[in-house]
């Protein structure tokens, strides 16, 4: 007997998600799209555009990556090719005034200074991002590292 009980209760989160939509009652997916049907088909967002003003944007913790202040769309990036160093490999960043990728990137796993990027660096976007006209979806309250540390001590005993 209990076993049959226990057989109902491991089915019914199975069960109610179909009941309710065999009964026609909007559903939510996600808490990131509206009420949808199983059967409903609604199309994507649109893909926000990309920030493109080429503006160095600060960092809000120490060792965050920078991220990419320009369209990147279309970039070719695979193990024989890498569009972003046509500007940001050591020989190039005089010429065309970016940034030169930090000289971490041509250290190995093991501790050792290359002559070309490393291997575990060469895809940059592992990493870096580039920045959109987004709006969050959820409320965000990160605040820096820099507002943490100014902000008035609360009197705690601190030894």
């Amino acid at each position: 007997m209990r076993l049959r009980h226990l057989a109902v209760l491991a089915a019914l989160p199975c069960l109610v998600p179909a009941l309710l939509s065999a009964q026609g009652t909007p559903r939510i997916d996600s808490p990131f799209r509206p009420p949808v049907t199983f059967t409903d088909e609604t199309p994507a967002p649109p893909v926000p555009a990309d920030v493109t003003d080429d503006r160095r944007v600060a960092r809000n913790y120490p060792e965050q990556p920078p991220v990419i202040p320009h369209n990147v769309r279309d970039y070719q990036i695979n193990l024989n090719t890498n569009r972003c160093l046509t500007c940001h490999s050591r020989q190039y960043t005089e010429a065309v005034q970016a940034p030169m990728i930090s000289i971490t990137h041509y250290v190995d796993r093991d501790g050792q200074t290359l002559g070309a990027v490393s291997p575990r660096r060469y895809f940059c976007m592992q990493c870096h991002v580039p920045q959109t006209v987004a709006q969050p979806v959820v409320p965000n309250g990160f605040k820096d590292v820099d507002s943490l540390i100014s902000r008035p001590s609360d009197g705690g005993d601190r030894r």
